[in-house]
């Protein structure tokens, strides 16, 4: 069997390599081969397609703030680039972050963040709590954050669609199969090699292969402290009217928003519940929802006392174990190795700002847009945290 070329090998197609491609390709006009491999072709379990799906400028770090200031950006372009049929149904019905005393501090600091940076967001003290969300109980709390604008949520599988098919249109080629190997000539990734026996060589790589990021660096004998968890959704359904309803983040960490006629919520498990995901593990954790979202949801809204649990879903999010935060750019040695990876959570909504960074800096070698020189490798080789305190 023939080895293919391509100047560029994109490893995952889900948000984030295909916004690369599309970036490349059709807004720097790359003129070189570019291929976009992808394992799930049908994107049964891929981390976009199994998110909440949601966008939000709440961020502790200020070049996460603007990753999703670009990313609504470009939802506002989606029309102009892909035509009037471009709808993504994105609700701006904003995020609702709770304090409790203990948590006031770091709320007031991830505000001043945010708004230094032209975020939307709102502070709310009790009372504007109380009167603006009525069927909230906040006796016990001492601060909320509003986002005005720029925060909400949209249909993955639409934007997904979208990206994929700029980069398509521009020429990239999708190959699906799964990379089991990869070569290095020296400092160079030289090719990939599929679980089907195609090699491909390449003048570049990207990593950006989700929840497997970690397992794909090391085919390269790179270590990328980067790894799957399972993260479980919940369909409920709720009698009671709660009008004007944003995504809300109690103090508990448990999260909720509507969706259509029902809602959505979860919550991330303790630290010492929360293990490397197995591949296969796809499973509802019903015991989270019974034991810690249900008793918080019914406390913070007493309306949901009486929810019923409809159905849910279990998928896979690229956990950054060092500070739950991108790794975005090269690899300091092995310069034709790129990371696009790490998001913890967050990849979806930053899929645009993260495919317009790695392609300028294949097409420029810099960046041009948005400098995120803060994410790149040289931290995770140092073991030096940039952390993001609103991780959900």
């Amino acid at each position: 069997m023939a080895d293919e070329a391509f100047d560029v090998v994109i490893i995952g197609g889900a948000a984030i390599g295909s916004a690369v491609a599309c970036f490349l390709k059709g807004d720097l006009g790359f003129a070189g081969r570019v291929a976009v491999i992808e394992r799930d072709p049908n994107y049964a379990h891929a981390a976009t397609t199994l998110s909440a799906a949601s966008i939000r400028q709440q961020f502790s770090t200020p070049e996460n703030v603007r990753m999703s200031r670009f990313g609504r950006a470009f939802f506002g372009e989606l029309t102009e680039r892909f035509g009037p049929e471009a709808d993504i149904g994105f609700r701006e019905n904003g995020y609702l972050l709770l304090a409790s005393t203990e948590g006031r501090g770091v709320l007031a600091a991830n505000h001043a963040v945010q708004t230094a940076e032209g975020a939307d967001i709102a502070w709310l003290e009790p009372a504007a709590l109380a009167a603006r969300f009525p069927w909230l109980n906040s006796d016990d709390l001492v601060a909320g954050t509003l986002g005005l604008s720029g925060e909400g949520w949209f249909d993955a599988h639409a934007l997904l669609s979208l990206l994929r098919r700029g980069a398509r249109a521009a020429g990239a080629v999708y190959l699906q199969g799964e990379v089991v190997a990869i070569a290095r000539d020296s400092d160079r990734i030289a090719a990939v090699t599929l679980a089907d026996g195609r090699r491909i060589t390449c003048g570049l790589a990207v990593n950006a292969a989700g929840p497997q990021a970690g397992a794909v660096a090391a085919l390269a004998g790179i270590a990328l402290p980067v790894e799957p968890r399972k993260r479980s959704v919940f369909v409920v359904a709720c009698r009671t009217p709660l009008p004007g309803m944003p995504l809300i983040v109690d103090t508990s960490g448990v999260w909720v928003r509507p969706e259509g006629g029902v809602f959505i919520c979860g919550v991330s498990p303790p630290a010492e519940a929360d293990p490397r995901a197995d591949d296969d593990d796809f499973a509802l954790d019903h015991a989270l929802f019974e034991e810690t979202v249900w008793p918080a949801l019914a406390h913070r809204i007493p309306a949901m006392e009486a929810l019923r649990l409809e159905r849910g879903w279990a998928g896979h999010y690229d956990f950054n174990t060092l500070d739950q935060n991108a790794v975005i750019g090269p690899h300091p040695k092995v310069r034709n190795f790129l990371f696009v990876n790490g998001f913890s959570g967050h990849g979806l909504q930053h899929a645009p700002a993260a495919g317009r960074a790695i392609a300028e800096l294949i097409v420029h070698g810099r960046y041009t847009t948005l400098d995120l020189s803060v994410f790149g490798y040289a931290r995770i080789a140092e073991g030096r945290p940039v952390r993001e305190a609103n991780v959900i």
